[in-house]
């Protein structure tokens, strides 16, 4: 005999459909409705088949698996270390050494440990989920060469010096270029080198040749601060020297033309009175050579006797 569980008989066909209907209408609305988030953008296929890009919001979409929707998020900013790991558990964040991606050998043979990030964004939701499939492997493997290569090219010091800036331009120029060639998608938008130190063996020398060179550093600018002081002061003075010149010139040369002025003057007024004109000269003459003396008596040199009496005491 079969036992049968109260109120549990056959499902009637009308509740059977219900319940089809029902799983259907949740599955329709499943597979139809999406959300993408602010930071995101969705790539739509629909069989397959790239259809468009849907950007923040509800939307709808064909169902049961006809439309697809991948989401990729554009707006923020990703990172990708190499030479090092930030772990994120705990209160503080601890770092690994990744000492395989660090090691490189300059141009000059030497091994220099360098460790730094590239800062990325996607731009191209379509082709970043389409081109390429190992995408992170691809960054992180052009990241290497781009690097690599820079620092072949380059002696130890520059590298560790005044090249530093400009390997991370130009590798920030090297990457954009593959990424663009690859059509993955993205955009770098920062390289910067953390760290750039020489073998733990060297440490101690290679850091007492960093102090020579910024001795030398500190020098260049203590010597450039005095020109930047002194060859102001100096051309200052050369032309406060040349002005005064140009100025004595200028008055040497506007008297000698006043002299002759005067002396044409006299010239014409000597040719038209001579007698005249000579006598005015010798009493100008007179005038000038005794106009500071004082207490003085002037006599003929003709006269033959003097007076027996002078009053000296007079006014």
């Amino acid at each position: 005999m079969k036992f049968t569980p109260p109120n549990m008989g056959k499902l009637s066909p009308k509740t059977l459909v219900f319940i089809i209907a029902g799983i259907v209408v949740l599955i329709f609305l499943g597979t139809s409705i999406f959300i993408v988030d602010q930071t995101e953008q969705a790539v739509i296929t629909r069989f397959g088949r790239f259809i468009g890009i849907r950007e923040p919001g509800l939307h709808v979409k064909l169902p049961f698996g006809i439309d697809r929707n991948y989401t990729v998020n554009v707006r923020t900013v990703q990172t990708e270390e190499f030479g090092f790991r930030t772990m994120r558990g705990g209160n503080y964040p601890s770092y690994s050494s990744q000492t395989a991606e660090s090691i490189m050998l300059t141009g000059d043979l030497n091994i220099v440990d360098i460790e730094w990030i590239i800062q990325y964004r996607v731009v191209d939701p379509r082709a970043w989920t389409f081109n390429v499939n190992e995408r992170r492997a691809t960054i992180r493997d052009v990241s290497r060469s781009a690097i690599n290569m820079l620092v072949g090219d380059r002696a130890i010091m520059d590298i560790m010096g005044i090249e530093r800036a400009a390997i991370e331009i130009e590798a920030l120029a090297i990457m954009n270029d593959r990424f663009r060639e690859y059509g993955l998608g993205i955009d770098v938008i920062a390289v910067k080198l953390q760290n750039v130190t020489p073998p733990s063996g060297v440490q101690a020398a290679f850091e007492d040749v960093n102090k020579a060179m910024q001795d030398l550093e500190r020098l260049i600018n203590e010597g450039q601060q005095v020109y930047n002081e002194e060859i102001p002061k100096a051309r200052g003075e050369a032309d406060r020297m040349i002005q005064v010149a140009q100025g004595y010139a200028t008055e040497r040369v506007n008297r000698a033309n006043g002299d002759v002025a005067r002396f044409n003057s006299v010239f014409e007024e000597y040719r038209r009175a001579p007698d005249v004109t000579r006598q005015r000269l010798y009493y100008e003459m007179i005038e000038e050579v005794f106009k500071d003396e004082k207490d003085m008596t002037i006599i003929d040199r003709n006269l033959r006797n003097f007076l027996p009496l002078m009053n000296l005491g007079g006014n």
